[in-house]
């Protein structure tokens, strides 16, 4: 396993970390047992890096984490969650308050068991900016919240997501404005997902910038939610059909070289050293060692051309987060 700091912020995290949305039973219907064997599982394989949030499953994925976490000693492992983003009854809802996401981080903590948060993230900003006040708020009210835990020793470290590579620099260039007269904090990492894949590399066009503003970058979703799996995607999942297609055709062509999709482009996703890690989620502890063996292993490079190929002019179609 790699460790690469992220950004500045002095954590030396592994190249690829776990996603627990899986636990949430955000995907399909999960059992503790499971998922407690998968979050060992990825200690054990060298993942330090675990990130969850109260969104997944509506509060489920923490408390699942939370009993997972209890006999994992906390020095092996960074745990970042997340505010802006929650649900309850089957009902998403979105509250990006200063007093809101105060109070989730602690309530987080309760719900996980910690007395700290290694790094906080604003979840999906681009929901923010379809609400009041749009992701001028997430600059005025939500980060300096999330400051003002930091500077209590609540949270170690602040960071931003979402799906929407220009709203991630827009956030970060406007708190570094704002702050460069000034002690203040501002954004120390953002998460991406999807756009550092076989079908999509755009985070590529975006690494100058956040490395020149001192920010950490984690890549999300090796198989981009789906679209690059022998399965198939999901009914929900938002890519326009053309490109649905195009990345079934590539499954089909990796299938028949005898070489998962699914190991390409995990290798693929965690192959940039400018990237500290890649998150995926599982709550299947075999998936989770079988993604740490293909996470150590260097991709077929002639394969990964052909199916940059044969998925062609899809590449970088955008789509609206759901």
């Amino acid at each position: 396993m790699r460790y690469t700091e992220l950004g500045k912020t002095g954590m030396k995290i592994s190249h690829l970390s776990f996603g627990a949305s899986s636990l949430g039973s955000v995907f399909h219907e999960t059992n503790e047992k499971d998922s407690f064997a998968a979050v060992e599982a990825a200690i054990d394989g060298g993942i330090n890096f675990i990130d969850v949030s109260p969104y997944y499953g509506h509060y489920k994925a923490e408390t699942v984490l939370g009993k997972a976490l209890r006999n994992i000693p906390r020095d092996k492992y960074y745990l970042s969650t997340k505010v802006g983003r929650y649900g309850k009854d089957g009902k998403n809802t979105w509250d990006y308050s200063a007093q809101r996401v105060t109070d989730s981080v602690y309530e987080s903590m309760e719900r996980l068991g910690i007395d700290y948060i290694d790094l906080i993230n604003v979840h999906d900003i681009e929901f923010q900016g379809d609400l009041p006040g749009g992701l001028q708020k997430v600059v005025d009210e939500t980060l300096p919240a999330l400051f003002e835990l930091k500077k209590k020793g609540v949270v170690g470290h602040v960071g931003i997501t979402d799906l929407q590579l220009a709203n991630l620099k827009w956030v970060v260039e406007k708190c570094q404005e704002q702050t460069a007269n000034s002690q203040e904090p501002t954004v120390e990492s953002i998460l991406n997902f999807c756009h550092y894949t076989l079908n999509d590399d755009a985070l590529s066009d975006y690494l100058d910038f956040f490395e020149q503003h001192g920010v950490g970058i984690v890549n999300a979703s090796p198989l981009s939610m789906g679209l690059l799996s022998q399965r198939g995607v999901p009914a929900w999942h938002p890519a326009p059909k053309a490109l649905v297609e195009a990345c079934q055709r590539a499954a089909e062509h990796c299938k028949a070289k005898g070489y998962a999709i699914e190991r390409l482009a995990v290798q693929y996703s965690v192959s940039n050293p400018r990237i500290a890690s890649t998150l995926f989620s599982s709550a299947n502890p075999d998936n989770v060692r079988r993604n740490i063996q293909w996470a150590n292993e260097e991709p077929d490079w002639q394969l990964v051309d052909e199916v940059k190929a044969i998925i062609g002019d899809q590449q970088r179609v955008t789509w609206k987060n759901s």
